[in-house]
């Protein structure tokens, strides 16, 4: 899985944007069936000469379609739309639809990657009470969860579970959608001579994270990809780091309480 991915969500126009993309060296995208932007995302990976297998392509399936038939249909459907033999990375999209329901639904998305058509299951949204459930039922854990994670909310006791259980931490809104004005993210940007959104992408790198920013602005998608000629150092990272507010920082849905 490539480190850096690129965000598709809100994002109306996929395929230019998802080609710009390409050509600014990601080979990770980030869709979902919620998105509505599928079939966008097949067709510029098609149109980029770029060979399928060099591509990491997520998509995720959102609580109003959880359940065991219904998840193995959506999975079809989602390759239909993409025009793939097999997506390289399915999550459930949010943990809303209860317990049955989202085990339902794991067990839907094995059998999909036992058949071929997902190489990786993981979860989106999902606390640590939701991944011990997984575990608990006597399923392999998740190998990756897709959280909100940027330095206002930090995800601490998540990210920990995960850490120590091997599951890859992907970040959501890591730009904080755009609310970059804070004193600690101008200071650091300007000593490092690169803007603050790239600061907090390179925040999450260091922190071991695979964040995933979206832009359909082509100077940004470009500058968002250009994080690795540069490292924060020991005060960067202990700066940023005080800045977390717990789950008042969230600034999406972020329902990693759900029942």
């Amino acid at each position: 899985m490539p480190v850096l991915g690129f965000g598709v969500y809100q994002n109306y126009d996929a395929r230019t944007s998802c080609l710009e993309a390409f050509k600014a060296g990601y080979r990770h995208v980030d869709s979902a069936q919620m998105y509505r932007n599928e079939a966008a995302v097949g067709q510029a990976v098609r149109e980029s000469g770029i060979n399928r297998s060099d591509l990491f392509i997520t998509t995720k399936c959102a609580s109003r379609s959880h359940g065991y038939e219904s998840t193995l249909s959506g999975v079809d459907e989602s390759l239909s739309k993409l025009q793939f033999d097999y997506v390289d990375l399915f999550l459930i999209h949010d943990p809303l639809s209860g317990s049955e329901k989202r085990l339902a639904t794991y067990k839907a998305l094995q059998e999909c990657k036992t058949a071929g058509k997902i190489r990786t299951v993981g979860v989106s949204n999902y606390n640590v009470k939701h991944l011990e459930e997984i575990r608990n039922a006597g399923y392999d854990l998740p190998a990756v969860n897709q959280i909100e994670l940027h330095p206002f909310c930090q995800q601490k006791p998540i990210v920990e579970y995960c850490l120590k259980n091997s599951i890859v931490v992907q970040a959501y809104c890591p730009i904080i959608r755009g609310k970059t004005d804070h004193e600690v993210f101008n200071s650091i940007a300007v000593k490092h001579n690169h803007d603050p959104a790239q600061v907090l992408i390179r925040w999450s790198l260091q922190k071991g994270f695979v964040p995933l920013p979206k832009s359909a602005t082509p100077s940004r998608i470009h500058s968002n990809a250009q994080v690795f000629d540069f490292e924060l150092d020991a005060d960067d990272m202990a700066r940023i780091d005080a800045l977390d507010q717990g789950k008042q920082g969230a600034i999406s849905w972020n329902p990693v309480d759900a029942d």
